[in-house]
């Protein structure tokens, strides 16, 4: 198998809420768009982010665990600047985010904040001055 990732798949609640907040929010672009269905965008070469409405992730995947708390994953998006961190926060609370942390100085030598898309999925934003944190800069 190879050692790569090709789709991350999040269960939505509303499909139209999430197409609004990625697509006229953050003004990225569908790559297929099946209303009601699924959306999918592609945020890399070999990477495409999948929204499917629950029902139909449930029909295919199992039942989906609710309750309090977060889902125990984030979402990143690495910037080379800490400028640019401050504007994409800037951007996703603009298109309605929930503002989750403000950016700081991290502890091992980073600047990141959050923010939680309509489903409270939670996206880092980070500049990240290390090999890894570059290596993935386009």
């Amino acid at each position: 198998m190879d050692q790569r990732i090709s789709f991350v798949t999040l269960a939505v609640r509303d499909l139209d809420a999430s197409r609004a907040f990625y697509l006229d929010g953050l003004g990225w672009a569908a790559e297929l768009d099946v209303p009601g269905e699924v959306l999918m965008i592609r945020v890399g070469e070999l990477v495409v982010l999948s929204l499917w409405a629950e029902r139909g992730f449930e029909a295919e995947v199992g039942p989906i665990r609710r309750g309090p708390g977060l889902a125990p994953m984030t979402l990143a998006h690495n910037v080379a600047t800490r400028e640019e961190v401050d504007a994409v926060l800037a951007l996703a609370r603009a298109a309605g985010a929930d503002p989750v942390s403000e950016p700081e100085e991290r502890e091992w030598g980073g600047y990141t904040g959050y923010f939680a898309d309509p489903d409270g999925f939670r996206w880092e934003v980070a500049q990240n001055p290390g090999p890894i944190g570059s290596s993935v800069l386009p």
